[in-house]
Formats: C-alpha cells, sequence, structure tokens
C-alpha cells in the first residue's frame, strides 16, 4: 500500500531543508542569517519573554560560519540562541523538546561530501516542520522586512555544555534495563561526523567493547571513504577483529548501516524485518503495521505478510514515514538507506538509537546478527544514480515514461521500477527490483542511457 503524492514544489527548502555547496547559492552566509531572521520571526518573542532556538551541527569545516550566521539572524530578532556544538540531528530532535526550544536548527549536509552542507529545521515538539511553515519561512525570506528590536530586547546566544551528556542519558534508557552488551565486540564507525562523541560512550557504558573508526574529525574528512555509504571498511574491520557485528553512521546520524558477524552487510530494511518479527511476538508493533518508502525491497513485504503483518509504503523521505506513522499511529518505520524510526521513543531517524534496539533483540533472542537477518530474503534490487545538467521532474524527460511502462512489461508482475529525482542534487534515481538478476540489470541500463541521452 502506498500513501502521500508528491511534495509541492519550493524554491528553497527540498525534501529535508536547505541544501547545497557551501558559498554558493543557495547555501550562503547570506541565506543563513535572512534564514535566521526569518524563522525567529515565527517564533518571536510573547508576553516580555525571549523565546530560544536550538542550533546543533556536524563536523564539517563550514558549519563554523552557518553556525554564527544563523545566530546572529535569530538574535537579531529578539530571540535568544541555545548552541550545542557538534550534535547527530536526532539529538536536536529530543533536545529541541525537552529543553522547551520553540525550534531547532541543523546544520549539516548529512551524507554528502564535506563541501556540501545544508539546514534543517524542528519544530517544538521534535518533528521536522510541516511543508506549510516552510513555505511560510521562504516568504518571510523574500520579502526581509522585519521590524527589529534593539536595546534589551535583542536576542543572546548560550552554549549548553552538557548537551552530550543529556542526549546519552536518554539513549541508554531506551535500552533495557535487564539487559547489558557485556561480552559484545562492536567495530563503531562514526564516518567522522556528529556522533564520533556521543556513540562510543553510549555502547561502552552500556557494557561493549568498542573498536572505534571514523572518530578524528577534522572538518574535511565527514563521509569520505567512511560511514554508511562506505561500509567495506567496516565489514574488513569486522572480520578481522572477529567482531559480534559492525555499526556505520552517516555525518549528522540519523542512518546507519550494519555489517554481520560473517561480513554480510545489513541494511534498513533488515532491521525493519528482524524488529518487527520480534515486536510483534511481544505484543509492542502497534496495528502490526511497518512503515517503509518505495525503495524498500519486496522481500521486506513478504516477510512482513508471512507473520501477518503489513508494509505501508510512502514516498521517498523519512519525513514523508514519519508523517503516515503519525497519521496512522504506528510505532516502527524507516527506509531502505538506513533512516530507522522507533516512534516509542523518538520523533525522527535515529541512528545510534536504531542500534540499540536491534542489539536488544540480539541479547533478548540470544542469537547471532546473520541468523536474525536470515527472517529477510531480498529480492534482486539495482539502484542506479545518473546525473544530469540541472535538476528535472521525471515526467519531464521525453519517452520515459513510456519506455518504463514497456519494460515494467517483461517483468511479468515479480517485479518493480522505480524512477524519480533527487531531492537534494541534480540525479536521476533508478531502481530495478525482480526476480531475474540479469533481467533487471538490462532494463536498468536501459533507462540509465535513456536518461544519459536525453539530460546531458
Amino acid at each position: 500500500m502506498m500513501v502521500n503524492g508528491e511534495s509541492r514544489n519550493r524554491r528553497l527548502f527540498g525534501t529535508d531543508g536547505i541544501r547545497g555547496t557551501a558559498n554558493v547559492h543557495p547555501m550562503t552566509v547570506d541565506t543563513a542569517m535572512c534564514l535566521g531572521k526569518a524563522v525567529a520571526y515565527v517564533f518571536q518573542r510573547k508576553n516580555g519573554r525571549h523565546r530560544r532556538i536550538l542550533i546543533g551541527k556536524d563536523t564539517r569545516i563550514s558549519c563554523y560560519m552557518f553556525e554564527n550566521a544563523m545566530a546572529a539572524g535569530i538574535c537579531s530578532m529578539g530571540v535568544d540562541v541555545l548552541l550545542v556544538g557538534p550534535m547527530p540531528t536526532p539529538a536536536i530532535a529530543f533536545l529541541t523538546a525537552g529543553m522547551r526550544a520553540e525550534a531547532g536548527v541543523v546544520i549539516s549536509a548529512s551524507h554528502n561530501p564535506f563541501y556540501d552542507n545544508g539546514i534543517k529545521l524542528f519544530s517544538c515538539d521534535g518533528f521536522k516542520l510541516p511543508d506549510e511553515i516552510e513555505m511560510r519561512i521562504e516568504g518571510l525570506m523574500s520579502a526581509n522586512s522585519y521590524e527589529q528590536p534593539t536595546g534589551r530586547d535583542i536576542g543572546k546566544a548560550f552554549r549548553i555544555e552538557d548537551a552530550p551528556g543529556r542526549y546519552i542519558v536518554f539513549l541508554k534508557n531506551t535500552f533495557p534495563r535487564h539487559l547489558t552488551l557485556d561480552g559484545l565486540r562492536i567495530v563503531l564507525d562514526c564516518a567522522n561526523g556528529a556522533t564520533y562523541r556521543v556513540a562510543p560512550t553510549v555502547f561502552e557504558e552500556l557494557g561493549a567493547e568498542v573498536i572505534r573508526t571514523g572518530v578524528e574529525p577534522n572538518g574535511l574528512n565527514i563521509n569520505d571513504g567512511c560511514g554508511c555509504l562506505f561500509p567495506q571498511h567496516l565489514r574488513e574491520l569486522v572480520l578481522s577483529h572477529q567482531a559480534h557485528l559492525g555499526i556505520a553512521f552517516d555525518g549528522d546520524g540519523d542512518r546507519v548501516i550494519f555489517v554481520d558477524e560473517k561480513g554480510n552487510i545489513l541494511n534498513g530494511d533488515h532491521v525493519l524485518a528482524i524488529c518487527a518479527h520480534y515486536l510483534k511476538g511481544v505484543g509492542r508493533l502497534k496495528s502490526n503495521t511497518v512503515v517503509a518508502t518505495v525503495m524498500s525491497n519486496m522481500g521486506l513485504e513478504v516477510a512482513l505478510n508471512a507473520i501477518g503483518c503489513r508494509l505501508l509504503r510512502t514516498q521517498v523521505g523519512d519525513r514523508y514515514v514519519v508523517e503516515a506513522m503519525r497519521q496512522g499511529e504506528y510505532s516502527l518505520g524507516g527506509e531502505q538507506s538506513g533512516h530507522l524510526i522507533f516512534f516509542d521513543y523518538n520523533t525522527t531517524g535515529d541512528g545510534i538509537l536504531a542500534a540499540l534496539q536491534l542489539l536488544a533483540v540480539m541479547q533478548e533472542r540470544g542469537m547471532p546478527l546473520s541468523e536474525l537477518a536470515g527472517v529477510l530474503t531480498v529480492f534482486p534490487q539495482i539502484l542506479q544514480n545518473v546525473r544530469i545538467k540541472e535538476r528535472v521532474e521525471v515526467s519531464a524527460i521525453s519517452g520515459l515514461k513510456e519506455l518504463e511502462r514497456n519494460l515494467t512489461k517483461d517483468l511479468n508482475g515479480r517485479g518493480r521500477i522505480l524512477i524519480r529525482a533527487s531531492g537534494t542534487e541534480p540525479l536521476i534515481r533508478i531502481m530495478v527490483e525482480g526476480e531475474d538478476d540479469n533481467k533487471i540489470k538490462m532494463i536498468a541500463a536501459a533507462l540509465c542511457e535513456h536518461v544519459e541521452r536525453n539530460c546531458s
């Protein structure tokens, strides 16, 4: 089942905030300051009390200038700023709600290279801002005409030194108290990103032996051959250290992938299948439903149906998964890419939290990860990215829809084709899935060649 349609076209905000090359429009200091003013205006001071907006960031070098620009814009509008430094995106969601801030700001380009950056926003309840609020903010940025306070009404900025500790305590409290990680050897790849401080501490304090990699950020090495986009190094470390598993995050810590003790790489679909089986068995899977996107493998649907559960699909983007989960009051959802949402604990994808929930299943069941992963039989799937000159809607590519319809017939109802434009980069993403590996390779090649020919 599929829910949600296409999002409305917006000038600055994409599927996950504003993103682009740092110091190139739209990711400029001017944009950040203007955005800070607009966000502050929406959440401006009332009843004589200064409102507060929390700002966190990842480890890329350009975060310094954007953090300062955002803070300046916010303070100039009479709103105070709470600075927490490098922290995972889900930590900002948690802290925004927990510290009663009016909004939260994350300065990060997630899994992108260091030269990119982005800004995404959370509301006071820890959820990403709805489309209508983002569109209102864009409108205010275009007008850029505000009555600015003076004197004592100008905002101030405060650095929150205990923010990491607050988040670490929260994460540990999501792990069952009767369990520990004693005896587990875990390889942890923090992508030289926002999890580099908190993640090792969490797993070590719960009893695990942690072998660290990707924990030496220098502003330029975030996601550079490490983290969840580059799991081969993690796989090698798991095997060489004879670890029980490996865990890799992306640059801002909202995504996670795993390597089992045999060196198999496991994505979000595996985690959803494992955790759904466990939660269904203990009566904690609400409405016996898992929410995922159109990118999730057909094997996940088969695995869930086998235990009397259903898969509810949304368009790509963890915000749409969260929307569907809120509407249906479901407890488990996520993306194949590793955004995993455990709604009993947090409002957004949280890599560390998801890893803890998977480890809890391992400890409760007393089973190695490779054995637990056997609940999912993956259908062959090919994912191809075609880089184009400029962003374009799929429907605007001449002849592509007709070619897709004809090639879908070749799958005889035992496969899928999904073509979509990236929400953050000039890419056309092509996914082909089916039982015959050779057939889906030929179909994917034909689609890629068509896009390249018509978009070069």
